[in-house]
C-alpha cells in the first residue's frame, strides 16, 4: 500500500541516535521541521549577485521569526502532517530550481546554515545554457551521497558529495527554498564526470496526477514520454558548456520505488555519519586525498553550528 515509504524509512529516519559517539554539542540541536508549516523563506542580498542567499527561518522562533534553520539538516526526510503531527507516506522535497527557469540555485552545503545560493564558476553565476528546466528540481533533506562510497550499480563511481537530487514532475511551480511533500516514484542513476548522481523522480503529493502514480511504471503508462524526456535533459544539458553527454548506469533504466527507497535510505545513513562526525573519524582510511579534503571541508561547516537552545536529542 501507500504506507511502504514510511515503513521503510521510519527505522532510518525517525529514530533518535542511541549509543552514538557523537560530540555532545550535536545533541543540543533542537530544530526539526516535518513540513513547511512553521517556516518562512527570506532572501538576503541582491538577486543576480554572488552574495544573494535564500534562507529559511522559524516563523515564531527567536527574535520573532529570525531563528534560521538549515534546509539540509533541520527538515525531516519523512513528511510529517502538521495537522496530526504524524508521519505520512510522503517525503519532504526542498526545491532549489523552479520549473520553467534556468538559474542554477542550490543548497550551499559548505556554508554554515546551508542557505540556497546561485552556483558560480570562476566568479560567474551559472545558468543552464541548454535553457529552462521543465520540472521542479531540488533535493531530499537529511541525505548525502557519500564520496567515499562506491555503489555497486553505479559503474564503479563514487557519490557526488551532495544531497540526493529530486525531479518533481507535478504541475505546481515550486519556488527556491519551498518544502513540499512528494510521492517517490523511482530513480535514475546518472554518471556525471565520474561521480554517481542519482535522480529521484517524484510527484507533489497534492498534484491531481498523484493518485494515479504509485510507482515508476505508472509514469510511463499515464504520462508516456515523460521519463525519456527527463533522461534526455540530463544527458544533454552540459553539451552547450562544451562537455560530453552524460551517461547512465543500470542500462539507462529508471528503477522502481522500492529500489529508489533503498538508495535514499543509504544516503540518509551517510548523512547521519557526516553530521555526527563519524565519517570524518573514519576518513583516514580513504586513499584518495581529494576526497579526504572534500569530506573534511564539509564536515567542518556542518558540525560548526550544531548548538541549539534545546537539550533534546536530534530525531531523524
Amino acid at each position: 500500500g501507500t504506507d511502504t515509504t514510511y515503513s521503510i524509512m521510519q527505522a532510518e529516519s525517525l529514530v533518535p541516535i542511541k549509543d552514538d559517539p557523537a560530540p555532545a554539542r550535536l545533541l543540543k540541536r533542537g530544530s526539526s521541521h516535518g513540513s513547511s508549516a512553521n517556516l518562512g523563506i527570506e532572501s538576503h542580498g541582491e538577486e543576480g549577485t554572488l552574495e544573494y542567499r535564500i534562507k529559511a527561518h522559524e516563523k515564531d522562533g527567536v527574535a520573532k521569526g529570525k531563528k534560521e534553520i538549515s534546509l539540509w539538516h533541520d527538515v525531516t526526510l519523512v513528511h510529517i502532517d502538521p495537522a496530526t503531527d504524524r508521519p505520512t507516506p510522503y517525503l519532504n522535497f526542498v526545491c532549489e530550481i523552479p520549473k520553467f527557469s534556468r538559474k542554477k540555485y542550490e543548497i550551499a552545503t559548505d556554508e554554515v546554515g546551508n542557505p540556497i545560493k546561485q552556483d558560480e564558476k570562476k566568479g560567474k553565476l551559472r545558468e543552464f545554457k541548454k535553457g529552462d528546466i521543465f520540472f521542479n528540481y531540488g533535493c531530499l533533506p537529511r541525505t548525502w551521497e557519500d564520496p567515499t562510497f562506491f555503489h555497486p550499480d553505479a559503474e564503479g563511481c563514487r557519490g557526488d558529495n551532495d544531497p540526493v537530487d529530486v525531479c518533481d514532475i507535478g504541475m505546481r511551480i515550486v519556488q527556491p527554498g519551498e518544502i513540499r511533500p512528494v510521492k517517490v516514484l523511482g530513480i535514475l542513476c546518472m554518471i556525471d564526470e565520474g561521480e554517481a548522481d542519482w535522480k529521484v523522480v517524484a510527484i507533489d503529493a497534492e498534484d491531481k496526477w498523484a493518485p494515479f502514480l504509485n510507482d515508476i511504471n505508472d509514469v510511463e503508462k499515464h504520462l508516456p514520454g515523460q521519463l525519456d524526456a527527463i533522461r534526455e535533459w540530463f544527458r544533454t544539458y552540459k553539451i552547450p558548456d562544451g562537455k560530453p553527454p552524460n551517461v547512465f548506469g543500470l542500462g539507462e533504466r529508471f528503477m522502481d520505488k522500492a529500489y529508489c527507497l533503498e538508495v535514499i535510505k543509504e544516503c540518509n545513513h551517510a548523512w547521519k555519519e557526516l553530521i555526527t562526525g563519524e565519517k570524518e573519524r573514519q576518513i583516514d582510511e580513504v586513499e584518495d586525498e581529494g576526497v579526504r579534503k572534500l569530506v573534511r571541508k564539509l564536515s567542518k561547516s556542518n558540525l560548526l553550528d550544531l548548538g541549539g537552545a534545546d537539550d533534546e536529542a536530534p530525531s531523524f
